[in-house]
């Protein structure tokens, strides 16, 4: 596709990306951007904004509160965590240097952005993976629970997991890690990287947490059935188990809908890209990097907003309250 030239001696670069020229042989941000390049932008600073904003909420929330102090919300403390660096390294980073202009232009930013990408994308889908082994003996070995997952164990998978992010992060980024479309053939070491590196950052434990949930359905209604069929339970009762049990469905069912919804088909186009002769359009690419990116934003609603202990939190936090005294031993529950 040629480029489409423009009066000042530059040219836009057409199908690209609304915000960038094509200097001579150079991409740079035009310099009379259009308003579908300000108002992508200022979306995009948004997004990030709510981002930093939401995680930053759940990070002060279990620090502060005592009563957060358990396991569980160490696990959601470290995806809070994940989620407010990709908001404040990598949204940053994917604005100043997006898969368009790194593509054309191999420059050392724009692995140090990939790495951030993959690291802490990777990070929060293995932290998720952590919540859902954490739901499994919560719900499925309850009488277990407390000896099985302490904050010991609760540590060690925290340390793994970021472990594994960055390994990973650094390993496929050596390797090759490609966005773009290949000149000519590509390599073995970006195909290798571009099919191991999302089998382990995202196949694997999406294919984990489904298994997980799909155990957890299966026995909470075994466990709601046996508590039909063998206690007297008023018909009051059962519609309150009833009730109880579609909730639970609910929120499972928006954990990993919108968690699939998000990063299924960025991984989808990576996998195969390198592999077609006729690659997705770079703002395909774009588009779907950004919707991956966009989990960050909604964990906090996902994984807080549906607890209403985190809402009561948030409600002394951002009405200042903690600040006129110390409400650390506050019941939230």
């Amino acid at each position: 596709m040629e480029p489409e030239v423009t009066v000042n001696g530059t040219y836009t670069v057409n199908g690209i990306h609304p915000c960038y020229e094509l200097d001579n042989t150079s991409y740079v941000f035009t310099s009379n951007p259009s308003i579908v390049c300000v108002s992508l932008y200022i979306l995009l600073g948004i997004l990030s904004v709510a981002t930093i904003c939401g995680n930053l909420l759940v990070i002060i929330s279990i620090i502060y509160f005592k009563e957060l102090h358990t396991p569980t919300n160490y696990l959601i403390l470290s995806l809070g965590v994940a989620d407010l660096l990709v908001g404040v390294l990598v949204f940053p980073f994917s604005m100043a240097f997006t898969v368009s202009s790194c593509m054309h232009h191999e420059h050392v930013l724009c692995k140090i952005r990939d790495s951030f990408d993959v690291s802490l994308c990777t990070s929060s889908i293995l932290n998720l993976c952590c919540i859902s082994i954490d739901r499994y003996y919560a719900v499925c070995q309850p009488l277990t629970y407390k000896t099985k997952i302490n904050v010991h164990i609760t540590v060690v998978m925290i340390l793994v997991t970021w472990g594994v992010s960055v390994l990973i992060g650094i390993g496929i980024i050596i390797a090759g890690f490609s966005q773009g479309a290949c000149e000519g053939m590509c390599s073995v070491d970006v195909v290798m990287a571009n099919t191991i590196g999302p089998v382990l950052s995202f196949y694997l434990p999406a294919i984990i947490m489904l298994c997980i949930y799909l155990k957890i359905f299966l026995v909470a209604k075994k466990q709601v059935n046996s508590i039909q069929n063998t206690t007297s339970q008023s018909k009051k009762s059962g519609a309150t188990v009833s009730k109880n049990e579609r909730k639970a469905t609910k929120t499972l069912a928006i954990v990993m809908g919108v968690f699939l919804l998000c990063l299924t088909p960025y991984f989808l186009c990576i996998v195969f890209q390198p592999l077609s002769y006729n690659p997705p359009p770079v703002p395909v690419i774009e588009t779907l990097n950004w919707l991956t990116l966009s989990n960050s934003t909604l964990n906090p609603f996902i994984y807080a907003f549906f607890y209403s202990w985190f809402r009561s939190a948030f409600k002394m936090i951002i009405s200042g309250k903690i600040f006129q005294g110390d409400f650390a031993n506050s019941k939230l529950f």
